[in-house]
């Protein structure tokens, strides 16, 4: 059933209808100024008009001027926000994440000191009551504090919260939000970009206390921090750095090998304070923290050392060879070394390679830096005048053969020399050894003619030497071939005398047989001596003395065979050819007996 209320009867029947759709009324006011902000969400509330107008050069509201307000709507249910009078912007919350950082850009505030780059930080909730901000003096612009990883309700009226995801839009490399990280082995040489300004005469701002290095820039600034080069620096680790603060560059740690020492030269730090004493006129040392070098120096291992402001000069604590010479040692000191030109008194020019031995110890390389600087600045401006003038000095009193012969003894007056000199810059020396001797050629030539000479002479005499020696080899040899026949000489000298005395004795007795057999025979001679001779008296008295001796040649004649008559006969006659037929007679006997001969073989 529809009950049908007339709107135009009169003044009464309008007012009962009136009250009829007042309360929808009111409810659909009550619900258009309600406003619902989510969990993820901040509400930005634009006031559309006010009685009150903002100052200028301000872009946030703090008393309820038109605009921009301060003050931002949490999650919930927020009444009174009625749309022609209010405007509510729901913006997601800020989110950092892990490992990186945010920087933060504020739209209004208070102007930013000239001395300064960067807003400073105030309390405000990490930029989360921008109220906060406002009142305690929040500066527009660059802010020094950064938001670390979370989840931050940040009015994005007045703070611009940039990441990594934003970096690009920025003018800024997405790497510059990373968390810093010092690598192991590594420093962090510090450079600030806010700050006052560097005193005069200083390269680095002094160290400050308290900034939790250098992640609390605003300590930083309060404690006087200085912009530019810092004099701390960062070690191993992980950093929330704001990058429009500082900017950080890793190095190596500074290594002293074994063997080695560092001798630290400090271009910052304290006052500097000679503490070298006076019996040290050349050069100034301090204690450590001090301008100037460093009395003690840095053993071996690794040192996190600010080596812009330092420099360290690498001091060798074992013996040091240098040579004058072609050759270098693998060091590279010596790398302009050369062999040493003299002049002997003489008049020749020859070279002299000659190698240095020389050591600097840890205590005193402090001192040996301070004097010359460097390493190198030691060799080339003290050990090279003082080695080569004396070599060129002592060599003028004494000609080149000389030189050569009693290169020994100059050895030794060179080191004790060159010991003398380098103890005045608290340099050891430990020896000094001449190398090779290049005389003149020509002087050369005729000593080593010279020298090939008695060289050949000598060869010659050992040659006889061992001719001598082998002769007597030879003879001992011989005489041990011959020594079994000596042995057996002797034996058979000994058998020999032993046979000469058997000899002698059986001739002895051979003898006494001899003669008793002679004396036998000599009587038998004597008996027939005898009797001949009675024969031949008998035969004489009985023939005579021609008869009886004609008797005996016939006797001879025949029993001898003896001819009386020749085979040809030569007279002498008249007219005749005695001496040639002789001959001829001759040779016809002599052919006749050839022939006799012949047949009978």
């Amino acid at each position: 059933m529809t009950t049908n209320i007339p709107l135009a009867i009169g003044w009464g029947s309008f007012d009962v209808a009136w009250y009829w759709w007042l309360p929808g009324l009111i409810i659909l006011t009550l619900l258009s100024g309600l406003v619902l902000i989510r969990e993820r969400q901040v509400g930005i509330v634009i006031k559309r008009f006010s009685g009150k107008s903002l100052a200028p050069g301000r872009l946030i509201a703090l008393d309820g001027e038109a605009g921009y307000q301060a003050d931002t709507l949490a999650p919930g249910l927020h009444f009174g926000y009625w749309p022609w009078q209010y405007r509510v912007l729901k913006v997601p919350v800020t989110v950092v994440p892990q490992g990186e950082i945010a920087l933060v850009l504020a739209a209004d505030g208070a102007a930013m000191p000239s001395e300064h780059i960067l807003g400073k930080l105030v309390d405000s909730d990490k930029f989360q009551d921008a109220r906060k901000f406002l009142l305690y003096g929040g500066e527009k612009g660059r802010q020094l504090g950064i938001l670390t990883a979370g989840t931050y309700r940040i009015n994005t009226a007045l703070f611009t919260v940039i990441t990594s995801w934003s970096a690009s839009d920025n003018g800024m490399a997405p790497e510059q939000f990373l968390l810093q990280r010092v690598e192991p082995d590594m420093v962090g040489i510090v450079t600030a970009l806010d700050g006052r300004p560097i005193e005069a005469g200083e390269i680095a701002g002094p160290v400050i206390a308290g900034h939790e290095n250098f992640q609390n820039a605003q300590a930083f600034l309060d404690g006087g921090g200085r912009r530019g080069l810092q004099e701390q620096i960062l070690l191993s680790g992980t950093w929330n750095l704001n990058p429009w603060f500082v900017q950080v560059e890793q190095v190596p740690m500074v290594h002293i090998p074994i063997g080695y020492v560092g001798v630290v030269i400090s271009f910052v730090g304290m006052a500097h304070e000679d503490v070298s004493g006076i019996e040290f006129k050349h050069g100034d040392l301090v204690n450590t923290g001090h301008k100037g070098v460093w009395v003690t120096p840095l053993y071996p291992g690794k040192h996190p050392l600010n080596t812009r402001v330092m420099k360290v000069e690498l001091v060798p604590t074992t013996n040091i060879v240098l040579n004058w010479a072609s050759r270098t040692e693998s060091h590279n000191y010596d790398a302009k070394l050369s062999s040493i030109t003299v002049r002997s008194q003489d008049g020749f020019a020859f070279n002299l390679d000659v190698s240095q031995i020389i050591h600097v110890g840890a205590l005193d390389a402090p001192k040996v830096i301070s004097r010359v600087g460097s390493m190198q600045n030691l060799v080339d401006h003290v050990l090279q005048p003082i080695v080569g003038n004396y070599f060129r000095n002592s060599a003028q009193d004494f000609t080149v053969l000389d030189f050569l012969s009693a290169r020994s003894q100059r050895q030794q007056e060179a080191a004790g020399h060159i010991r003398t000199a380098l103890a005045a810059y608290d340099v050891q020396a430990i020896d000094t050894l001449i190398g090779d001797i290049n005389p003149p050629a020509e002087l050369m030539q005729t000593q080593t003619e010279r020298k090939i000479a008695e060289e050949q002479r000598k060869t010659y005499e050992v040659q006889e030497a061992a001719q001598v020696q082998r002769q007597q080899l030879v003879r001992q040899t011989s005489l041990a071939d011959i020594q079994q026949q000596v042995v057996g000489a002797e034996q058979g000298v000994n058998i020999a005398e032993l046979k000469a005395d058997a000899g002698v004795k059986q001739a002895t007795g051979e003898a006494e047989s001899t003669r008793l057999r002679a004396l036998g025979e000599a009587e038998a001679i004597r008996a027939t001596g005898s009797a001949k001779a009675e024969a031949y008296r008998v035969g004489v008295e009985s023939l005579g003395a021609q008869g009886y001796t004609v008797m005996q040649l016939m006797q001879i004649v025949g029993e001898r065979n003896v001819r009386i008559v020749p085979d040809v006969s030569v007279t002498g006659a008249t007219g005749g050819n005695g001496l040639v037929d002789g001959l001829l007679g001759v040779m016809l006997r002599s052919q006749h007996q050839e022939g006799s001969s012949a047949q009978k073989n």
